[in-house]
């Protein structure tokens, strides 16, 4: 899909890798760029710089999500492209006393902005797509969804959750031209990334928020469902299921330079 007059919804789109999106979108040509945050401030910011609009959307409700499309499409024409890319990064514990963690907080935040933020786009989406003969989504997940978080089991097991919705939902609506990409960097140079310990996220180096918009952008115009901007990430994967049991021992020793970094006893 070219971006040049499309209408296009970044959520998270106020910094990171939301606002270089947003950025690129516009220098891509689109008719409008929507950006949708949770601080309305940085949202109204970005949309100012590029010509865009902007809403306040917490994509963990429903109703934030049906207001974005409504009023998106009832004020700048059908949607074309829907970013879902509104992520946090809590519930981080390098020592990793306990995977189960202490209470159900840093999962059930993650699970509705990680998993839920994309179920809800695409039951809104999905039936007005269908109607006019397609769409796109772009679901900004992570390397987290496809390996593993050291450090973060709230934070890995909805990144995999958020993975296997993209996969049902490319393959429940290919026959219907609705097509999927899911957007899975490792370590990009962020608010977010600065806000957690540093881990093996980072050991390929960082990339730039702006790096990652390029990629993503040429994935969509190649409409690749699985955008990779460390491309080392494949074959981690590949040696992942390769041998499962090997990559699990390789990724207990990444956890226990942890613990001695963090100053715990494994």
């Amino acid at each position: 899909m070219q971006i040049a007059g499309k209408v296009v919804v970044v959520t998270g789109g106020g910094n990171g890798i939301g606002q270089a999106l947003c950025e690129a979108f516009c220098k891509a040509g689109a008719a409008k760029v929507v950006v949708a945050d949770l601080d309305q401030a940085r949202a109204e910011a970005v949309a100012a710089s590029i010509g865009g609009a902007a809403f306040k959307c917490d994509v963990a409700s429903e109703a934030d999500i049906k207001h974005v499309i409504e009023e998106t499409e009832r004020q700048f024409g059908p949607i074309d492209l829907f970013c879902s890319n509104a992520g946090i990064g809590g519930g981080f514990d390098p020592v990793a006393e306990n995977a189960g963690g202490s209470s159900d907080e840093p999962f059930m935040k993650s699970w509705m902005v990680h998993v839920m933020a994309h179920v809800y786009a695409a039951r809104h989406l999905v039936p007005r797509y269908r109607a006019r003969g397609g769409g796109y989504f772009l679901n900004t997940i992570s390397a987290a969804g496809l390996l593993s978080q050291v450090g973060s089991p709230a934070y890995s097991a909805t990144k995999h959750g958020a993975v296997g919705f993209a996969e049902s939902l490319a393959i429940a609506h290919k026959a219907h031209n609705i097509r999927v990409s899911i957007l899975c960097p490792q370590g990009v140079d962020t608010n977010m990334l600065r806000s957690i310990p540093k881990g093996p996220q980072s050991a390929d180096g960082d990339l730039s928020a702006e790096q990652v918009a390029k990629d993503a952008l040429q994935g969509i115009e190649q409409e690749t469902f699985l955008i990779l901007p460390h491309p080392q990430v494949i074959d981690y994967m590949r040696k992942k299921t390769e041998n499962y049991d090997r990559w699990i021992g390789g990724m207990a020793k990444i956890q226990a330079k942890l613990r001695e970094t963090f100053g715990a006893k494994a």
